[in-house]
């Protein structure tokens, strides 16, 4: 048997294992349907032992897949900062190449421009005209002042999902912006493509694509929260793009910087003075300059880019910080202005990553530590009630999952025991995050208790469904009802108490058990009233008294031994003794059920209980003509009014907190007049 297993098992994991042409071969060589069972059961076992073997090695590895997991996300965070400290070092050595040759270069070029002017820009102008007039639906292009065409050239566009072509795309790279045009399928005389899209060059960064074959040439541009994918045609030309256009956004950044230098004038220009003394003096915006030259706020925007691209919100929070920290104390400038319309569009776009970070659609696991990352960063950007609202969204989310995950059991309590540990525990652990992550923020640990009483709710639903809906005895929801308050009494312990909301959204259904179960006890009763014959209970064995005794003295009742006689006998009818067993089980189950807004349903209940056999021990006794009857159901009523109610009452109290008037009435009222046969008891 092992031998054809193993012999199975290297042919269903060959390389050229046809599935069809081992059916057929199959069914060919069977005698009948006992070979192709036998064969199915081999098949069968051979998968269990495999998947059993995965499972295996998925336990054992479990924990190296989230260490790996884990590294291999630092390992690309740390590739992404490595490329971007490269990239600034590559500028560097150019910046520096760039001044030692600046000399002949500068007369060389001074030469140039003299003899031509502004031949070159012509010429690039006309080119990009004539390129353009094979562009549909581009004609606004050429209206902006100084524009022309650096670079042009075919690629092609990839899904960055996953990774299949899209389309071929004709990208032109202006001195200020890039162009995306698609090929027309239907050409229309010299128009070859068909207007996509235009970008700025500051709204958009470029990214190397590392080569994976068949995945090769490529290169990202990120236009967050979007990017796009394009292939060149080779390496050179792959290389060409990202040098050009890294070397054109430089050009404009530099343009930009030298025009915003030649608009800030030299020296103030001094006002006239107004002889008016109604006239209120007007600050003059030239007085006071703000120093914006630094080249980490000339780059500000593209590392703010960066580290959103990278996922590096600490980093892009802490540039915003060290921004708002050196603009504090300055005056409000057009130029200043301008720098914050730039940065508070990178906020806008850093919102929105976190956002999604936080949303419901993203994976649930991690628990609330999961979400502090992103929850931290935007109380630093002051969106600290937005945050508390997404994080709170989240774990309702991650809540209700886990009950609707949560498999139904076939015992009802077990399955309650199971909801308990995973919502009480869900709750704790987010009320320790969210105290954590708010803590300087106490404005919103209102909004906390208003989710914990929605989060309750949901638990309650889920509860109820199972332990009231569902029709299970008293002691079954009773036990339940005690675990859940047990969960509720824990959270006490970090300043959270539930059990009030819990038990508010439980009465109507506790209620309704009460009084249902109520009406079997009554029922019951009046069924082995109709059927009482006033004898004598016989045991029959010695076992079964011990046990009767052993449930009597569970039940609180001490002194039933005196009414034991010899030989297995109970001076008691069987009506009496089921009565007392079942009055007594209803108590304790109401105790366990019982909280303030109960205790007249409660105490309604018992009395309505007792009073039926009361009344048929009354009916009994007027009815009963025999003087020795007579005598037993006195000796009933005796052991009802004498042991069975003190008992309830005491026990009443002891877990209500306070006596039960009403028993105690009813008590009174039901007390024997005569011990004579011919005696009788009045009732209420």
């Amino acid at each position: 048997m092992t031998d054809t297993g193993g012999r199975l098992r290297k042919q269903l994991e060959s390389a050229n294992f046809d599935p069809q042409n081992y059916v057929k071969q199959l069914s060919q060589q069977s005698d009948g349907d006992r070979d192709l069972q036998e064969h199915r059961q081999k098949i069968q076992s051979l998968a269990d032992e495999t998947a059993q073997n995965l499972k295996k090695n998925v336990y054992k590895n479990y924990r190296q897949f989230i260490e790996t997991a884990k590294e291999i996300s630092y390992l690309e965070s740390e590739m992404y900062q490595l490329s971007h400290i490269l990239t600034e070092q590559k500028s560097i050595m150019e910046s520096i190449t760039q001044a030692l040759l600046s000399t002949d270069k500068d007369e060389t070029a001074k030469e140039m421009l003299a003899a031509f002017p502004k031949e070159t820009e012509e010429v690039k102008q006309r080119t990009l005209t004539t390129l353009l007039e094979k562009v549909e639906g581009c004609k606004n292009i050429m209206e902006a002042p100084g524009r022309y065409l650096v670079y042009n050239g075919d690629l092609f566009e990839y899904d960055a999902d996953n990774m299949s072509q899209i389309q071929k795309v004709h990208a032109f790279l202006m001195n200020d912006c890039l162009l995306i045009a698609t090929w027309l399928a239907n050409r229309r005389g010299t128009v070859k493509y068909k207007y996509n899209a235009l970008y700025d060059l500051e709204s958009f960064a470029v990214v190397n694509v590392k080569d994976n074959p068949p995945m090769k040439d490529m290169f990202k541009i990120l236009m967050f929260p979007d990017s796009r994918i394009f292939q060149a045609e080779n390496s050179k030309i792959k290389k060409e793009w990202l040098e050009i256009l890294e070397e054109t956004k430089k050009n404009k950044v530099a343009k930009d910087k030298h025009k915003k230098e030649e608009e800030v004038p030299t020296s103030p220009v001094r006002s006239e003075v107004s002889t008016n003394p109604f006239d209120e003096e007007e600050p003059m915006e030239s007085e006071e300059v703000v120093d914006l030259s630094p080249e980490w706020i000339q780059e500000l925007p593209e590392d703010l880019d960066v580290c959103i691209a990278q996922r590096d919100f600490e980093g892009a929070v802490d540039l915003l910080d060290k921004l708002n920290e050196y603009l504090k104390d300055q005056p409000v400038t057009p130029r200043v202005k301008e720098l914050r319309s730039k940065v508070d569009e990178r906020v806008r776009q850093l919102t929105e990553v976190l956002v999604f970070e936080l949303s419901p659609d993203r994976s649930l696991r991690g628990g609330p530590k999961a979400t502090r990352r992103a929850v931290s960063q935007l109380i630093r950007l002051g969106q600290s009630t937005k945050a508390c609202e997404l994080f709170l969204k989240n774990r309702a989310a991650a809540v209700h999952t886990a009950i609707r995950q949560l498999r139904i059991e076939g015992a009802t309590l077990l399955y309650i025991q199971k909801l308990c540990n995973i919502f009480f525990t869900s709750l704790l652990e987010t009320a320790k995050e969210f105290e954590t992550d708010f803590a300087g923020n106490t404005g919103c640990y209102s909004a906390f208790v208003v989710w914990s009483r929605s989060a309750m709710r949901m638990f309650v639903d889920a509860f109820s469904k199972q332990v009231f809906d569902s029709k299970e005895s008293l002691s079954t929801a009773a036990e339940c009802v005690k675990f859940a308050s047990e969960h509720c009494r824990q959270l006490g312990e970090i300043g959270l108490d539930l059990t009030f909301i819990m038990q508010s959204l439980l009465v109507k259904d506790i209620r309704a058990a009460l009084q249902s179960q109520k009406d079997v006890i009554i029922e019951a009763t009046k069924h082995r009233n109709s059927e009482e014959m006033w004898r004598r209970m016989n045991l029959m064995t010695p076992e079964a008294l011990a046990k009767l005794k052993d449930e009597m003295r569970s039940c609180g009742v001490s002194t039933f031994e005196q009414y034991t006689g010899d030989d297995c006998w109970v001076n008691l009818s069987y009506t009496v003794v089921a009565f007392t067993k079942q009055m007594m089980a209803f108590l304790e189950e109401g105790l366990k059920l019982y909280f303030p807004e109960l205790h007249m349903v409660f105490l309604e209940s018992l009395r309505e209980i007792i009073l039926v056999a009361v009344q048929h021990v009354d009916y009994s006794l007027r009815c009963e003509q025999e003087s020795e009857k007579k005598a037993f159901i006195l000796q009933n009523a005796a052991f009802l009014h004498e042991t069975v109610l003190p008992v309830v009452e005491r026990r009443f109290e002891e877990g209500v907190g306070k006596p039960a008037k009403q028993l105690q009435d009813l008590r009174k009222s039901s007390r024997p007049v005569r011990v004579n046969p011919d005696s009788t008891m009045s009732v209420v």
